[in-house]
């Protein structure tokens, strides 16, 4: 137990991930495991994966759930797909792009990059010449960021899924949806995505411990083709009616129960209404910012206001400024919980989450304590951010 002193009420946790909890989430977590052949856990395995399906609009993927992170999810999507010397594309959207890039090669395949334009999404159009260029189709798949995290950019899929049409690629569209399941709508069938992935930690409103990965049918008859050797996150051994081959072992039951949960919540709001929750919090933090931004320190990353994310909004700095110092500030005195810059962007900005279990007033509290530390750093910022956060709200 922590020796630090308590500080009464809970602190406002605004990382985009791990992100705020709900109760009935936490409740369920803490129920007790069941033996491996109660059929209770086949139901809450079956309640995991049609709710997955509804949530990211598919009727016919195989849905995959894995006891790991978001990387660990790249890697079951890298190892079931590319095989040795194997290449794919991935559009720039900065530090996960990166990332995903950088552990594609490590597993043995071949990267081609677009290039990143900071504050910008993906480029469509640099997507489909790189497409028209690859004349030998030796490029397998197009892994694409939907939100990136770090710069709190949403790129357009379905623009990406008309690039590879457009150029007459065959590769597949996998997309990364960590960041913006649960927060903006995604449509898997509709918009011709072959294979998405996630984490339970942002939108999901659980844990960190579970990533996911969905595949159609081109996609698992890439993964069968595929000669990269595989074991645990094999799809094809997955592809199972039984528990314990579903999870290569022992299923993570509590995490499970969880999501159940979560899944169960989001179901009872109902999906439109979700987003359109997240659109006003969204709004309010948009709206904040911008009278802060009158003071000539701060700023949206995000350049075009259409691609600012309804999960995360990413706040620039002064060359030199503590971002470190700032989020020390907001926690231990002003209890609220934010991020700061990842890869290239460390130093350079600050990000408020807003995505999963969030509320207006959770916002105004984040916004107010956020305000207070910037002011007490002696950040210079424009007034009436709280107001302006507020007359989003009133004018939805």
């Amino acid at each position: 137990m922590s020796l630090r002193s308590r500080t009464p009420g809970r602190q406002f946790l605004h990382s985009p991930g791990p992100s705020h909890v709900p109760l009935e989430v936490q409740q369920a977590i803490g129920r007790q495991p069941m033996d491996m052949g109660d059929p209770r856990l086949g139901e809450t395995i079956d309640v995991v994966e049609s709710g997955l399906r509804s949530l990211l609009q598919t009727t016919q993927a195989d849905v995959f759930v894995y006891a790991t992170n978001g990387h660990g999810a790249w890697e079951a999507v890298i190892s079931n797909l590319v095989g040795p010397g194997q290449s794919v594309l991935v559009p720039g959207t900065g530090h996960f792009s990166d990332s995903w890039a950088e552990q594609t090669e490590a597993m043995g395949g071949r990267v081609v990059r677009t290039p990143w334009v900071p504050g910008l999404p993906i480029d469509a159009a640099a997507v489909e010449q790189a497409l028209r260029e690859d004349r030998d189709h030796a490029i397998l798949a197009v892994f694409a960021v939907h939100t990136d995290t770090a710069s709190g950019v949403t790129s357009d899929i379905p623009a990406l899924r008309a690039a590879l049409d457009a150029a007459g690629h065959p590769a597949l569209l996998v997309v990364d949806v960590v960041a913006s399941l649960g927060a903006t709508p995604f449509a898997m069938d509709a918009w011709g995505v072959n294979v998405v992935l996630g984490a339970s930690q942002k939108g999901l409103m659980c844990p960190p411990g579970l990533g996911f990965a969905a595949a159609d049918a081109r996609a698992m008859a890439v993964c069968e083709a595929n000669p990269q050797p595989r074991f645990y996150w094999d799809w094809r051994l997955r592809r199972s009616p039984h528990s314990y081959r579903k999870y290569c072992g022992t299923p993570p039951q509590t995490l499970l129960f969880g999501l159940e949960a979560a899944l169960a919540l989001f179901a009872q709001e109902g999906a439109e209404q979700v987003f359109a929750r997240h659109r006003r919090v969204t709004a309010m933090v948009h709206a904040a910012v911008a009278r802060w931004s009158t003071g000539g320190a701060l700023g949206f990353f995000a350049q075009q206001p259409a691609s600012r994310s309804t999960s995360v909004t990413a706040i620039t700095v002064p060359p030199g400024f503590d971002t470190d110092a700032l989020r020390t500030l907001a926690r231990e005195r002003f209890q609220v919980a934010m991020a700061g810059g990842l890869g290239p962007l460390q130093g350079r900005v600050f990000r408020i989450g807003h995505l999963g279990d969030m509320n207006a007033p959770m916002l105004l509290g984040c916004l107010g304590g956020v305000e207070a530390a910037l002011r007490v750093m002696g950040v210079p910022c424009g007034s009436g951010a709280l107001d302006a956060a507020v007359a989003s709200l009133v004018q939805d």
